[in-house]
């Protein structure tokens, strides 16, 4: 059996012989990036025995015009593909798996399963929420009697909703405490290095050079700094994110909130004298019923008092079966809510402006930086980690996409917030009495049954 794998140009033989835990090809478009990983899977089934690989597009069209065809043709005579379960059948046992994630909870079809290898094709097309239940499935599946060192590859270009994770364990280099730097292996590629392209089809490189600038950096020079459908390039973490401090008692505060049983978000807003908003606490909760979210907002919010707690217009509308809202439902509990405005393009445009960065000169050294109306404490670590995630909705540009679903709870209630009619604070002389930030207790990523008070 003759397994003829075609000339591979430097960067792809690189990414054959990694053997990483987590290998991402890539960068820019028409470095070679499906080819190879095809060529690597099939390498792998061939001198692996019993070896289980997935390989995940986002959707099934996708998949089909992208590797089943082509994998088809490449392993003619030499593995069965069964149609109905989408898998290439190996003589030795070995199996290619080809699946897609449609929706961000299709992955979760995936969870219980092991493969030794799985290829995500577009990486930055799926969220770290997916990302990150996969690698549960990158485990020994029993198949094999050789060791093997259980890996992930991925293949990508800059932009989309994966953007982030990829940028920062690939790109930035930036781990946590549990990420072994070593284990991950980033070989970019470009056009140019595609002796293929640049033989038989150097006007796509023509192609490349005319798209808009921003675009052009990504897809052409493989540039990451370039968040391609990105909805909030004005988001900054330097210049929007800071560190807690004592907020004055008699400033203006808000709470925006946005409530389903899915997830139960909310913002506690303060405005300063010269009209700046500071997002200071937040909860990021699911699975709570109307009682339940209620009560948690109520042991937050009962040492002050708030103008308006906004609301999106949803929330008053009434339950077939108990006559009664959810407006209603919290209004019972004593939290009264205000309604707030729903049109959702006029929502961001305001959020653009609150994010809206602007050079101020330092009254003391005269120096220019950089800063915005809207500050959010570094404790509020989910509205910092979705605000940036969201993306331009691809059948209306002014507005954001709804999918993934995860990252517009919190933005949402931000939207709410910025939309509606709020207030500097009036100056109040000789005030000593000061909003008391709890900096010794952690504020708590999913807000469990320890409830953090301040």
């Amino acid at each position: 059996m003759i397994f003829n794998i075609g000339e591979l140009y430097p960067k792809q033989k690189e990414f054959c012989l990694a053997t990483n835990k987590y290998i991402c090809y890539g960068g820019a478009r028409g470095g070679g990036k499906s080819h190879v990983s095809r060529i690597k899977m099939c390498l792998l089934a061939l001198n692996y025995s019993g070896i289980q690989i997935l390989l995940l597009r986002r959707t099934l069209k996708e998949l089909r015009e992208n590797h089943v065809l082509q994998l088809q043709k490449l392993l003619k005579n030499i593995a069965v593909y069964k149609e109905n379960t989408k898998e290439f059948l190996f003589p030795n046992g070995s199996r290619i798996v080809l699946g897609y994630c449609d929706n961000e909870k299709d992955v979760l079809q995936y969870q219980g399963q092991a493969y030794e290898v799985i290829v995500l094709e577009e990486a930055t097309h799926f969220t770290e929420f997916q990302f990150q239940t996969l690698t549960e499935s990158n485990r020994m599946s029993g198949n094999m009697k050789e060791p093997f060192n259980p890996r992930m590859y991925f293949t990508c270009n800059p932009g989309g909703v994966g953007h982030l994770w990829v940028k920062r364990l690939f790109i930035d280099r930036d781990y946590t405490p549990t990420e072994n730097p070593t284990d991950y292996k980033f070989i970019p590629s470009l056009v140019f290095e595609n002796k293929y392209i640049m033989e038989h089809d150097p006007n796509y490189v023509k192609v490349l050079e005319n798209l808009p600038e921003d675009r052009k950096q990504a897809m052409l020079y493989g540039n990451w700094d370039i968040f391609d459908g990105q909805f909030f390039r004005e988001f900054k973490r330097n210049v929007h994110v800071i560190e807690p401090f004592q907020i004055p008692e008699h400033w203006n505060r808000y709470i925006a909130m946005d409530y389903g049983l899915d997830m139960f978000a909310v913002l506690f807003i303060a405005i300063d004298t010269k009209g700046k908003a500071y997002v200071y606490n937040e909860i990021h909760k699911s699975n709570l019923i109307v009682s339940e979210a209620r009560q948690t907002l109520k042991s937050i919010m009962r040492h002050y008092k708030y103008k308006y707690i906004y609301a999106p217009p949803d929330l008053w509308n009434r339950n077939r079966d108990t006559g009664k809202s959810t407006a209603e439902l919290f209004w019972e509990g004593g939290v009264d809510l205000t309604k707030a405005s729903n049109n959702r393009i006029a929502g961001w445009l305001n959020v653009k402006e609150w994010l809206k960065v602007r050079k101020v000169r330092n009254e003391q050294t005269g120096e220019l930086y950089e800063d915005s109306d809207l500050k959010i404490f570094s404790n509020c670590i989910n509205l910092i980690k979705y605000l940036p995630q969201l993306q331009h909705d691809e059948k209306e540009p002014n507005d954001v996409a709804t999918e993934p679903h995860e990252p517009t709870h919190i933005t949402d209630a931000l939207r709410y917030f910025c939309v509606s009619r709020t207030a500097p604070t009036k100056e109040v002389k000789n005030v000593e009495k000061t909003f008391n930030f709890d900096f010794e207790r952690p504020v708590q990523k999913d807000w469990g049954e320890e409830i953090v008070i301040i």
